[in-house]
């Protein structure tokens, strides 16, 4: 009998994306590579649990959840978060930085030093600069400044990241220039707690090692995995939780591969996509693929 894995999410480094797998096993995702599992037949996707622990109940969850977490394990997740807000005495210093995503989608956010730019890839960030370093509570000071003089988010949907990534600006000058612009208005500011040290404008382009380059425009977005379901396709780009899939028949579908986690996998021997497929559309709400479309269908 085929064994049955279930996936932990995918992981970045400077060698590229790599999908992980409960018990600490990865499979490296090289350009060109196949990617194809089949959902078990009759599963049920269950929570992942919080914080290193399995879900106590062995919760159910819903198929189109990007946490895959039951309303327990979710608040138990987000209680011991940084995000959260609620952890002021990391001793770690913080990195605060200027993130970019497309045309319009400039975001801030912080991350811990020791993690470099590990939480941009994750995010699936084009082009970042760092704008300072120091304690937390410094860090999180200054991105409330950002957001509140200069109405910079701390956040922008996966869908507005996806509805732009196959038409970026071609060189690195253009996709940096609105955050070398923001840099700059945000170093002007008034206000920057004491103990963050100003880092200068030094723009990182991830763009490479996302495989953006020529990238083709997207058909179809994955919304949902069911039982019995199969993804196969060649992987032609990643960024952030995002694999972009060349189907057999022709056309790209991008997979979240947090949609993923609680599913029983195991290798698939079909080709295809017999899982809920939605129609992606460009920023100006046009469909990027076929004029028929998909409306949440099997594709």
């Amino acid at each position: 009998m085929t064994r049955v894995w279930k996936c932990s999410g995918l992981r970045w480094s400077a060698d590229g994306p790599a999908l992980v797998w409960d018990g600490g096993r990865s499979s490296a995702l090289p350009w060109g590579k196949r990617v194809a599992f089949e959902i078990a037949e009759g599963g049920v996707r269950t929570c992942v649990g919080a914080r290193g622990h399995a879900c106590p109940v062995r919760a159910a969850v819903p198929g189109r959840s990007a946490g895959a977490r039951c309303e327990e394990c979710a608040r138990l997740e987000r209680a011991h978060s940084v995000a959260a807000d609620t952890i002021a005495d990391d001793p770690r210093p913080y990195h605060v930085y200027l993130a970019w995503f497309g045309p319009g989608l400039v975001k801030a956010g912080i991350t811990a030093v020791e993690r470099g730019s590990a939480r941009l890839l994750e995010q699936g960030a084009v082009c970042f600069s760092w704008l300072g370093a120091g304690p937390l509570m410094a860090a999180r000071r200054t991105e409330e400044l950002l957001r509140a003089v200069l109405g910079v988010p701390d956040r922008i949907p996966y869908a507005e990241k996806r509805a732009v990534r196959s038409a970026l600006p071609v060189t690195e000058e253009e996709r940096a220039a609105e955050i070398e612009e923001m840099h700059a208005r945000a170093s002007a500011l008034g206000g920057w707690p004491e103990t963050l040290q100003r880092e200068p404008f030094r723009p990182v382009d991830h763009a490479g090692i996302f495989g953006l380059a020529g990238l083709p425009a997207a058909v179809g977005e994955v919304t949902e995995l069911v039982a019995g379901g199969v993804v196969s396709g060649g992987l032609v780009a990643a960024a952030g939780p995002d694999l972009h899939l060349a189907a057999a028949g022709g056309g790209v579908v991008v997979l979240d591969t947090r949609l993923m986690a609680g599913w029983g996998l195991r290798p698939a021997q079909s080709v295809g996509f017999t899982v809920l497929v939605r129609e992606l559309r460009n920023r100006a709400g046009v469909p990027d693929g076929r004029p028929n479309g998909l409306q949440d269908g099997l594709f």
